[in-house]
């Protein structure tokens, strides 16, 4: 469907035709994609369970994994099922409102998992650096204040670079080589100046996920050196905080690979770009609740006992 704008006629539909490339090769992706869908599915659900129904587990800590698991969970619900009508049906239609919608919940719950993963830095950053004043710190009225200015933040920027988007005129093409509606993916469709589109988004690069991340560095220096000037084995600390690196480094490294390869000269074929996008979506959402059940003692314990109680019913 298209509309005449100023003269020139403007699509209100689009077409995905990431991985077209691949030719009949390409209903094979089906295979890997569900099944990275249903490891996140499970996954985040058992996890969830156990820290809503475990009494043991309503720590801070372990509330901001559950709500990381929350994300995780809604994350790749609003591409993967999409991607598989596309894959097997060619089912690759999206409207521009459609497409606006899911780019905001993208990019907002993308901006969400970044800052939520900040405020577990500082959780760990109050807990071992600042211990005696952890609870204090914790306090809902005192915690909200580390929240809100983020929230709005995100929200700000997030809405800003959307409603821009809608405001262009796409009347070049309607093929979104993409699989789903990222920001660059639709903007550099648009036939009119989009300088002030790719700067909002860079703003918003640049004062979401690279300020969390300068934060997060920050607090996790400050907690080695911390534990180091205390000459104590602070075993169990180090560990959570290697942890929580690991989901950092591997969720931050794929986001800013996908996000520079819109606006840097590089040698990606479109089929890896739009690999590493939907990587940066699924990749925490599959191996965040694995990571964190392993290797955090309570949650690894928790989940042992559920195991066995469904084994005990189950004879």
């Amino acid at each position: 469907m298209q509309t005449h704008t100023a003269g020139n006629i403007s699509f209100t539909t689009f077409k995905f035709s990431g991985f077209y490339t691949l030719g009949e090769w390409r209903p094979l992706l089906f295979i890997p994609y569900f099944f990275m869908l249903l490891l996140s599915t499970v996954s985040n659900s058992t996890l969830i369970y156990l820290i809503i129904s475990q009494k043991t587990l309503h720590t801070p800590m372990h509330v901001l994994i559950g709500l990381l698991a929350v994300l995780d969970l809604c994350f790749p619900i609003f591409i993967i099922p999409n991607m598989l009508l596309d894959f097997l049906f060619n089912w690759n239609s999206i409207s521009l409102t459609g497409c606006l919608i899911q780019m905001f919940c993208i990019h907002y719950i993308g901006s969400f998992q970044s800052t939520l993963l900040l405020w577990m830095a500082l959780d760990r950053f109050f807990a071992i650096c600042r211990p005696l004043y952890y609870h204090k710190h914790m306090e809902v009225p005192n915690f909200l204040k580390f929240v809100i200015a983020p929230l709005i933040r995100n929200f700000s920027l997030v809405t800003a670079f959307v409603f821009l988007a809608a405001k262009l005129s796409f009347c070049g093409t309607n093929e979104i080589n993409h699989c789903f509606c990222e920001h660059m993916a639709l903007v550099q469709l648009a036939c009119g100046d989009i300088s002030i589109n790719n700067l909002i988004g860079l703003t918003a690069a640049f004062l979401i996920p690279t300020v969390d991340c300068i934060f997060i560095a920050v607090s996790y220096v400050m907690i080695f050196a911390s534990v180091m000037k205390s000459r104590k084995s602070n075993l169990k600390a180090i560990n959570t905080c290697v942890t929580h690196i690991i989901v950092i480094s591997v969720s931050l490294s794929c986001a800013l690979i996908a996000f520079l390869s819109y606006r840097i000269r590089n040698e990606f074929s479109s089929g890896s770009r739009i690999f590493l996008s939907t990587l940066y979506i699924l990749f925490p959402s599959c191996f965040n609740p694995i990571i964190y059940g392993v290797r955090t003692k309570e949650i690894r314990e928790q989940f042992l006992k559920f195991m066995k109680n469904i084994n005990i019913l189950s004879q």
